[in-house]
C-alpha cells in the first residue's frame, strides 16, 4: 500500500482514538468528510482537537470552515493536525507548531524482542522489567499515572486519577493500555487504538526515573505482538521516540504539521 493510503489510515485512527476520548469524557464531537473535531471540556486547560483526515484542493476554504467551527465552539485553545502541510491557520490566531512524523509498521512480525519470545498473553516477564496489560481500574489508572508524568503532560500536573484518561476509555472497543514495571514499580505505559483496519500507538511513555532502561520498548512490543498481526501500526513520532520506532520497522508516511492556539480568540492577531 503506498504511503498516502497509509497517511489515511493513520489519519483515520488518530480522529478514531479522539471520537473515543469524547465518548468516554462526554465531549461534543463533529465529522466532516475531512476532518473529525472534539469539544475537549472537561476542564478550563482542555484544548479542542481537530485532526484533518483527508487531502483537500483548496485550503483557504477548509481553513475558513474550520475557522467557523471554532467560533461556534468559542475555542480558546486548539491543536489541529495537518498531515497534509497545505494549512495557513495564522489568519484565524493559530501559531504554526511542529511538524511530526506519522510513522507506519507494516504487518509482520517483530525481529529479535528485548525480553525474548513474544508470548500471545499480552503479558511479558524479563527479569525485574515486566509489561502486562490494564484489565482493570487501578491498573489502567496507573497507565495514566504513567502517561501523565512520564511525558510529562504539563497542564496535567499533578496527576489526577481520571481527569485524562477516565475509566470508561478502556472499555471502549478498540482501546487498549498496557503498563511497565521494574521490580514491581510503575516504570512505563502506552495505550493501542484498533479501529478496523490499523492499530495505533498513543502515548508511549517512561517515568523519569526509569529511563534508558529498555522500558518503551518492552512496553511497545508488548502491545504490537498483541495487536492483529494482519493490520499495520500507526502513529506520531516524537524526536525522542523516532529512533527507536525505526528500529521496530516503523518508517515514515507523512508529516503532520501542528497548529496551536492558546489565547482568548478576542487576543489573536488581527486578520490581513
Amino acid at each position: 500500500m503506498d504511503n498516502l493510503s497509509r497517511l489515511e489510515q493513520a489519519n483515520d485512527n488518530a480522529a478514531a482514538f479522539w471520537l473515543a476520548q469524547a465518548r468516554a469524557h462526554g465531549w461534543q464531537h463533529l465529522i466532516r468528510p475531512g476532518f473529525t473535531a472534539v469539544r475537549c471540556a472537561r476542564t478550563p486547560d482542555d484544548a479542542h482537537r481537530i485532526v484533518v483526515t483527508r487531502p483537500y484542493d483548496q485550503p483557504a476554504v477548509l481553513e475558513d470552515e474550520l475557522a467557523a467551527l471554532l467560533e461556534e465552539w468559542s475555542t480558546t485553545r486548539l491543536t489541529l493536525e495537518d498531515p497534509y502541510l497545505g494549512l495557513d491557520m495564522s489568519r484565524h490566531g493559530c501559531a504554526h507548531g511542529r511538524a511530526m512524523p506519522v510513522m507506519v509498521r507494516e504487518p509482520g512480525a517483530l525481529e529479535a524482542p528485548l525480553l525474548g519470545a513474544l508470548p500471545s498473553t499480552g503479558a511479558r516477564v524479563g527479569g525485574d522489567l515486566t509489561v502486562d496489560e490494564a484489565l482493570n481500574a487501578d491498573a489502567f489508572a496507573e497507565v495514566e499515572h504513567a502517561v501523565v508524568d512520564g511525558f510529562p503532560i504539563e497542564d496535567r500536573q499533578p496527576w489526577i486519577r481520571g481527569v485524562m484518561l477516565p475509566e470508561r476509555l478502556l472499555h471502549e472497543p478498540g482501546c487498549r493500555a498496557w503498563r511497565a514495571r521494574i521490580a514491581g514499580e510503575l516504570a512505563g505505559a502506552c495505550l493501542t487504538f484498533d479501529d478496523g483496519r490499523a492499530t495505533g500507538v498513543y502515548w508511549v511513555a517512561t517515568l523519569p526515573e526509569h529511563r534508558s532502561r529498555g522500558v518503551a520498548r518492552a512496553v511497545l512490543e508488548t502491545a504490537l505482538a498483541a495487536a492483529d498481526p494482519d493490520r499495520p501500526a500507526t502513529l506520531l513520532a516524537t524526536a525522542l521516540g523516532e529512533p527507536l520506532y525505526r528500529k521496530l520497522g516503523f518508517t515514515v508516511a507523512g508529516r503532520s504539521h501542528w497548529w496551536t492556539r492558546s489565547a482568548p480568540a478576542e487576543s489573536a492577531p488581527a486578520q490581513p
